[in-house]
C-alpha cells in the first residue's frame, strides 16, 4: 500500500465516494447517449437497445476483471485516475468523431454484408466508440475497493456504500440525459457534460497529488478541442441547407424546404416520414391512397365525419383530410409532442386541429368515442411499436370504429416475402376485420392496408360526385389496384410481436435491392470503380 502514501485526498472516504458516484453516472449517461447517437442511422428499436446493453455490460464485465487484477498488482491510484482522464477525453471526443464512425461503417459493410447489415453495423459501431471508455469505467469500482477497504470488519459496510454511490449515480444518469440534458441541448453537450465531470474528478485528484500534471494540461486541451468541435447535433452533416435539426425525447427531428415541399424525417438513413406540398395539392405519397378511406366510409352521404389519425406526425393525412372532405372533423394523437410543435410552425397544421400528445393505444383505451376512419400511421422503418401491431390493439380501434367505418394503416416497408412483416401485420388485422384489402403505393416502399366491416363500402366508389378531379383520378386509381387480402396464420399478440427482427429483415431487401448496382460495381472494380462511377 506504499503507493497511497503521499495522496491525502485518498484518506476522505467522501471523495472516494464521489468517485463512484460520477462513475456510474457517467456509464448511464453515455449508455442512453449511445442510444440517441446510433438512432438516427439505425432506429432505436429493441434491437439496437440490446446491441447497446450488451456490448457496455461486456465492457463493464471486461473492466472489473481487469481493475481488480490491476488493483492488487499495482495500487497506485495514480493509474485509476489517468483511466478516468482517458475515458473523459474518449467520450468529449465522440460528439466530434462519433457520427463519421457510423457512416464509415455503414459504407463498408454495405458493399460487402448481404444479410443483418443493421445489426451488424449497429453491433461494430458501438463497440469501436464505447467498448473502450466503459472498460476504463469499468476499472473504478474494484480499485476504489482497495482503496477503501482497511480491514476485514467493515469490508461489506464500505463495499455496500460504494455499491449504493454507483447505483444512485447511475439512477441519476438515466434521469437526466433522458428528462433534461438532451432535450434541453441536444446529445452531443450531453456527452460533453457527463465527460467534464469526469474530468474535474481527475483533475482534483492529480492537483491535489501535484503529480502528471502534464496529463493534466493535455487533457483540458484536448477536451476544450473537442468542446468546439464537438458541440453540434448535426447527424446529417451532409445536408448544408436544413431549416430545422433537433432532437425530442423521442427522436431526431429534421425539416428540409424547397420550393414545393416541406419535408419531416426522424432517421438520417430512412428516408421521408411527413411531407406538406404548399399547393396544398396531392403528394404522390401515401397518404393520396389513405383518402381512399373516407370515400369507403360514405363519405359522399354525411353531413359530418369524425376522423382521427394515431401517429399525427406534421398533419399532412390531416390537412389533405380537411381540404379534400370540408365535413371532416379531424384529430390526431402524437406522442412526439415536438413533432406537433413543428407541425404548427412549418407544416401548416390547423390550430383547429386537435392533436393528444400520447401513445395511440392509450389514447384509445381513455375514449368512448367512435370514428368513421382510423387512420394508423404509427410504424417508422423498423421501430414499430408492438402494443400498435397485435390483434389486441386492432380489436380496440374496430371497437371505436362506426359502423361503416374503415380503418387505413401505412406500412412502411413492401414485402412479398413468405412471413414477412406486412404478411404478419396483414393476417393480424384479417383475424379482426372481415374485408381487408391492400394496395401498393406506386412511389416508395409503403403499402397501404383498408380494413372495414360493411361488405357494401367498396361501392362508395360510386359516390366520388363534388371530388377534386385530381383526387378522383388517384382514386379511380387505387380501385382498379385493390386486391382482397385473405388472411393466414401469422399473428401477432401483445405476447408475442418480433417486429423489430421481422422489419430488419425487410430493411435488409431493400438495402440489397437499392444497392445491387453498386455491390456488382464493387465487386468487379473495387472502390476504384464505385468513385468513378460517382464522379
Amino acid at each position: 500500500m506504499d503507493s497511497l502514501e503521499g495522496k491525502s485526498i485518498l484518506k476522505n472516504r467522501v471523495y472516494l465516494y464521489l468517485t463512484e458516484f460520477f462513475a456510474g453516472m457517467a456509464v448511464m449517461a453515455v449508455e442512453l447517449g449511445a442510444s440517441r447517437l446510433l438512432a438516427p442511422y439505425f432506429s432505436s428499436s429493441q434491437i439496437v437497445w440490446t446491441i447497446i446493453i450488451g456490448t457496455i455490460m461486456i465492457a463493464m464485465a471486461l473492466g472489473n476483471m481487469w481493475g481488480g487484477r490491476m488493483a492488487d498488482k499495482d495500487p497506485n491510484p495514480d493509474r485509476l485516475y489517468l483511466r478516468l482522464q482517458v475515458a473523459a477525453v474518449w467520450i468529449a471526443a465522440i460528439p466530434v468523431v462519433g457520427k463519421y464512425i457510423v457512416i464509415g461503417i455503414s459504407g463498408l459493410l454495405v458493399m460487402t454484408v448481404s444479410e443483418n447489415f443493421l445489426i451488424i453495423a449497429a453491433f461494430l459501431s458501438c463497440m469501436v466508440i464505447f467498448v473502450f471508455p466503459l472498460f476504463l469505467l469499468g476499472t473504478v469500482t474494484p480499485s476504489l475497493v482497495k482503496y477503501t477497504v482497511g480491514s476485514l470488519d467493515d469490508s461489506g459496510k464500505i463495499v455496500g456504500a460504494l455499491g449504493a454511490c454507483n447505483t444512485v449515480g447511475s439512477i441519476l444518469g438515466t434521469f437526466l440525459p433522458t428528462f433534461v440534458t438532451i432535450p434541453a441541448v441536444g446529445t452531443s453537450i450531453t456527452f460533453l457534460l457527463f465527460s467534464g465531470v469526469l474530468l474535474v474528478i481527475a483533475l482534483i485528484y492529480f492537483i491535489s497529488s501535484s503529480v502528471r500534471r502534464i496529463f493534466c494540461l493535455a487533457a483540458v486541451v484536448l477536451f476544450v478541442l473537442c468542446s468546439i468541435l464537438g458541440n453540434s447535433n448535426s447527424f446529417a452533416f451532409w445536408e448544408k441547407d436544413l431549416v430545422y435539426e433537433g432532437e425530442s425525447i423521442y427522436n431526431y427531428l429534421q425539416v428540409k424546404e424547397d420550393e414545393d415541399s416541406v419535408i419531416l424525417s426522424t432517421n438520417v438513413l430512412f428516408g421521408v416520414q411527413s411531407i406538406y406540398m404548399k399547393n396544398d395539392g396531392l403528394t404522390g405519397m401515401y397518404y393520396d391512397y389513405a383518402l381512399a378511406a373516407p370515400v369507403l366510409a360514405d363519405a359522399a352521404s354525411k353531413e359530418n365525419m369524425d376522423i382521427l389519425i394515431l401517429g399525427m406526425g406534421s398533419g399532412t393525412y390531416a390537412g389533405q383530410c380537411r381540404r379534400y372532405f370540408p365535413q371532416a372533423s379531424v384529430e390526431g394523437v402524437e406522442i412526439d409532442a415536438k413533432i406537433t410543435d413543428l407541425a404548427r410552425t412549418h407544416f401548416g397544421l390547423p390550430e383547429d386541429v386537435g392533436v393528444a400528445t400520447y401513445d395511440g393505444r392509450a389514447y384509445l383505451k381513455g375514449t368512448d368515442k367512435k370514428y368513421d376512419v382510423i387512420m394508423v400511421d404509427a410504424y417508422q422503418d423498423i421501430t414499430i411499436p408492438f402494443q400498435m401491431s397485435s390483434v389486441e390493439f386492432f380489436r380496440e380501434v374496430k371497437n371505436h370504429l362506426t359502423e361503416d367505418g374503415v380503418m387505413v394503416v401505412n406500412m412502411n416497408m413492401k414485402s412479398q416475402d413468405k412471413g414477412s412483416i406486412n404478411e404478419y401485420l396483414s393476417d393480424t388485422i384479417a383475424d379482426v376485420f372481415p374485408c381487408v384489402y391492400t394496395v401498393e403505393v406506386e412511389a416508395g416502399t409503403n403499402r397501404e392496408l383498408f380494413a372495414f366491416s360493411d361488405e357494401t363500402a367498396l361501392s362508395n366508389f360510386g359516390h366520388m360526385e363534388g371530388l377534386d378531379e385530381n383526387l378522383k383520378n388517384r382514386l379511380r386509381m387505387v380501385q382498379r389496384e385493390l386486391a382482397e387480402y385473405q388472411g393466414g396464420d401469422f399473428i401477432l399478440t401483445d405476447d408475442k410481436a418480433p417486429v423489430e427482427v421481422l422489419g430488419m429483415r425487410v430493411i435488409d431487401g431493400l438495402i440489397q435491392e437499392e444497392l445491387g448496382y453498386y455491390k456488382d460495381l464493387f465487386k468487379k472494380k473495387g472502390i476504384r470503380g464505385i468513385i468513378e462511377e460517382g464522379l
